[in-house]
């Protein structure tokens, strides 16, 4: 490896990829959608490219061209299976790379989400991550009926993201609710566990009152990995304050630069955040295979493809060069949106991963048993421990 920080990378797995025709593409699986074995072998071939992470989406809506409500198009991909749960049955058919299924947490209960990654991190031995979003959607607000959400505003905004915030303590909190030998399973003496080494965590909040403990012990990593998607000022703060893993949007090599300056500047834990940049990949063996594919696929979909990530065509070769050039932007690494699955996964596994082992920028092997090992996190001391 060479003395530069090497490249991280992970993948963002979604349907049948990102772009909405990805459906029709003759290698995709739209059968398999609702079947584990689908979602096993995503991540598996993910695993054997050595990628650092698999993330998965989910939401408490249907999946719609518009951001803030449902549309009425039958050609899309709709419906998902829960995210967390997707993770949990792949964590034991994988061995290395880490799973981090989306969760919303403006509708959804802390307590619940922290026993779900803690099962998670102990099912897949320490690998497990959480990525939090909130929701603004008056229509999945409808599904709870606990509360109205109001047009969007920057009020809104700013409370739903300190919500977020909050939900993120508290999940902290009780995943150290419990002490790293809190179990005894002394058999003479009859004690299961020490008493003395369960805490109460006596959350307060402006949405949340969580007294604690947890009912699931202290997990393998001490704390799963808590990552955040940032568009504005109010999820960079959130990042700075509250993941470990910070996925970003920019456009150039300069605005990565800015970005990972703003959300350094704003942090307030003691290890920096881990900022992975997201892009759309349409990879081929030349650019005009990659721009003719991405132009079909936009003929298919009836309109031409948008996303809040920068949208790359080209060869694996180009997004080497390309990764490289963000990276010494101040990037931990890039989290890769395949356009089509599993074309675009392949072609990065294939490809991608070692064009950039040829540069001596990618590891040839996993060195890390842990997700946090793997992306150079250390294990959290337990906030509650005694001497």
């Amino acid at each position: 490896m060479s003395e530069s920080p090497p490249v991280h990378l992970g993948v963002a797995l979604d349907g049948t990829g990102w772009h909405p025709a990805s459906w029709r593409e003759p290698d995709a699986r739209p059968a398999d959608l609702f079947k584990h074995d689908y979602w096993t072998d995503l991540v598996a071939e993910a695993e054997r490219g050595l990628l650092d992470f698999a993330t998965i989406e989910d939401g408490l809506t249907l999946q719609s061209d518009h951001p803030w409500r449902a549309d009425d198009r039958t050609d899309r991909v709709r419906g998902r299976l829960d995210a967390v749960l997707i993770a949990a049955r792949v964590a034991p058919r994988t061995n290395h790379i880490g799973l981090i299924p989306t969760a919303i947490v403006t509708h959804t209960e802390p307590f619940h989400l922290s026993k779900a990654i803690a099962t998670l991190d102990y099912v897949s031995t320490g690998r497990a991550g959480i990525r939090v979003q909130v929701s603004a959607r008056r229509d999945a607000a409808a599904h709870f009926g606990r509360r109205d959400i109001p047009e969007r505003s920057p009020e809104l905004s700013e409370e739903l993201f300190g919500e977020a915030a909050d939900y993120v303590e508290v999940l902290r909190r009780l995943w150290d609710s419990w002490e790293d030998d809190a179990e005894i399973r002394d058999v003479a003496t009859g004690r299961f566990i020490d008493r003395n080494k369960l805490h109460y965590i006596d959350f307060e909040g402006a949405k949340f009152s969580v007294k604690g403990p947890s009912i699931t012990p202290r997990p393998p990593q001490g704390q799963p990995i808590v990552a955040a998607l940032g568009h504005v000022d109010h999820a960079y703060r959130l990042i700075a304050s509250s993941a470990d893993v910070g996925f970003i949007t920019p456009h150039s090599a300069d605005e990565t630069a800015a970005l990972v300056d703003e959300i350094g500047a704003a942090r307030t834990g003691s290890e920096p955040v881990r900022v992975f940049a997201d892009l759309v990949v349409f990879l081929d063996a030349t650019p005009a295979d990659a721009s003719a594919r991405r132009s079909r696929l936009d003929e298919l979909a009836g309109s031409e493809y948008r996303s809040d990530a920068e949208i790359f065509a080209g060869t694996p070769q180009q997004l080497a060069d390309l990764l490289q050039e963000w990276h010494a932007a101040g990037l931990t690494g890039f989290r890769l949106r395949p356009a089509t699955l599993p074309h675009d996964l392949r072609q990065i596994t294939e490809a991608v991963v070692p064009e950039l082992q040829r540069r001596n920028v990618f590891r040839d092997a996993y060195g890390a048993p842990t997700l946090r090992g793997l992306l150079g996190l250390p294990r959290p001391a337990n906030r509650y421990a005694t001497a």
